[in-house]
């Protein structure tokens, strides 16, 4: 995806922080839309899509959080959540309703950026697709390699941006396990414990949507001292 063409949707209750950041993102060459709240953002999403969307947790009404939760039902677009500087537990409670990053507030324009940048460039398909297998079995789950999807027989399984690139990832390296600070790596996050954990609640979620029994791995394993891996059939 071109970084000049992608459209994002800020959602905020505040009118100044909204305004700001539609403006510095603009002079990014970023196409901006803004929402003030849960339901004026459904009304937006309704007849526009989106290559990413950039929510606060802390709205009135409904929350980013359960936003976030109710979205994934339906699309897959990237959601970087904006979390007050030390909730942690608001931080993986979005991850685990299907965001794929969060940013503390207060936060620097320019990491803000960043972090943009960095989940835009997970969403192309991988340069590697073309000499991998074109399909792994997990059992009643199928990945096809080369479109980034996921099958349960005829049904379409949504996965979120950072499960997509999970998927590359691990489709890449099948039977070999791969590091949590690889995968920090490989997701363009920021090195630390704190990302490390964070991929371990998107694997956990990722798992939901391998395995018949995800607190039995079969497909998505944990390889003690060695970090995680994909073992299809």
């Amino acid at each position: 995806m071109s970084m000049d063409d992608a459209h994002l949707l800020i959602v905020d209750d505040d009118e100044r922080i909204r305004g700001l950041l539609q403006k510095f993102l603009m002079r990014q060459d970023f196409l901006v839309s803004t929402a003030r709240d849960a339901a004026h953002a459904r009304r937006v999403l309704s007849g526009l899509e989106f290559d990413l969307i950039v929510m606060d947790v802390m709205m009135p009404g409904e929350d980013g959080i359960s936003l976030t939760r109710s979205l994934r039902e339906t699309v897959t677009t990237p959601i970087l959540l904006l979390t007050a500087k030390g909730e942690t537990e608001d931080r993986i409670a979005g991850l685990e309703a299907g965001a794929d990053d969060y940013l503390p507030k207060p936060f620097e324009p320019k990491e803000l950026l960043l972090r943009i940048n960095a989940i835009l460039r997970r969403v192309p398909a991988s340069d590697k697709a073309d000499i991998l297998p074109k399909v792994l079995h997990l059992g009643q789950i199928r990945y096809d390699i080369e479109r980034g999807e996921l099958w349960q027989g005829e049904d379409l399984v949504r996965l979120t941006a950072t499960e997509i690139q999970l998927m590359r990832i691990f489709s890449a390296c099948p039977g070999e396990a791969v590091s949590r600070s690889k995968l920090v790596e490989d997701l363009g996050r920021d090195k630390g414990q704190a990302q490390e954990r964070a991929v371990d609640v998107q694997i956990t979620r990722l798992r939901r949507k391998l395995e018949a029994d995800p607190k039995q791995p079969r497909y998505l394993q944990t390889v003690r001292g060695a970090g995680y891996m994909l073992a299809p059939d």
